[in-house]
């Protein structure tokens, strides 16, 4: 940081965050703090006390003087409610942004992950659109990184996957080791090279997202989700199927109410430039 003059992101538990002197946080420019909701369901998976260390490192960003992208970044199990979860950390007016990813293929499988997808994921996201909407109608904009990501994606496009993994996001391991994928750090198909003799032009589209994703009505929009699921498919093909349909569904309410939000992006109401989000790659995959 005291050498490069770049955009910085950072992705953490936010529990040792005092730890960084606050010259350096200040110079980020996204900050995602791992949060997934009420207090029990946070405490739950990360530990005792988690929920509320987690928020008073969001505060004390603030306090230090942090003007940046501060993201609630959740995960989602199945003892999540999505609703009650989003609108919690809404409510908090701590985060500007709130992101979700469901923990699925990483994970075992969930006790039955469609019935808490018809009966919980599904109804919770429509009334999350409403809210969403209701709130733009007024003039503000939640920061709702989902929606606002695979609206952006509807109407400018964007990377497959929109990771950008292995298209135009790459990451370099300690050994010099050249992923396409961060997080597929064991797998073969990953590995593009590495930063010793690699050409930067030679590394994109090695692995690409492939069928029955790119045939798909909402590709435009989902562009394949994640590569590393795509390609390994942990959960097989019904599991996949499974993850694909919480996709399209979610897809499909913001095609839905597209229409309406140009609408009040036309008369003024909203400005687009923040309504798209994000305006660059800040690891916010976009697609839960």
């Amino acid at each position: 940081m005291d050498r490069l003059d770049a955009i910085y992101i950072i992705q953490t538990n936010g529990l040792l965050a005092e730890s960084l002197d606050p010259v350096y946080w200040r110079e980020f420019n996204t900050i995602l703090l791992s949060i997934d909701g009420v207090e029990s369901v946070t405490d739950a998976y990360r530990g005792r006390g988690v929920y509320r260390r987690v928020l008073k490192t969001a505060r004390w960003l603030r306090d230090i003087g942090f003007k940046g992208d501060i993201v609630a970044r959740m995960t989602v199990t199945e003892q999540s409610d999505i609703y009650r979860e989003v609108t919690h950390l809404i409510g908090l007016d701590i985060f500007d942004h709130i992101h979700w990813q469901l923990n699925v293929v990483w994970s075992p499988r969930w006790k039955n992950f469609r019935r808490w997808l018809e009966e919980n994921y599904k109804p919770g996201l429509n009334a999350l659109v409403k809210l969403w909407i209701e709130k733009l109608s007024e003039g503000r904009i939640p920061g709702l990184a989902p929606f606002q990501g695979i609206l952006k994606r509807l109407i400018l496009n964007g990377s497959n996957p929109p990771c950008g993994a292995g298209v135009e996001s790459f990451s370099i391991l300690t050994d010099g080791t050249i992923l396409a994928c961060p997080i597929a750090v064991d797998v073969a198909w990953a590995k593009l090279g590495d930063i010793y003799n690699s050409k930067p032009e030679n590394l994109p589209n090695k692995v690409t997202i492939g069928e029955p994703c790119t045939s798909c009505h909402i590709f435009q929009a989902c562009g394949g989700r994640c590569l590393y699921t795509h390609i390994e498919r942990l959960w097989g093909i019904d599991g996949f199927k499974g993850i694909c349909e919480a996709t399209e569904y979610l897809v499909g309410r913001i095609i839905e109410v597209k229409p309406f939000i140009e609408k009040l992006v036309v008369n003024g109401l909203v400005d687009k430039d923040k309504l798209l989000y994000p305006a660059f790659n800040n690891t916010v995959e976009v697609i839960p």
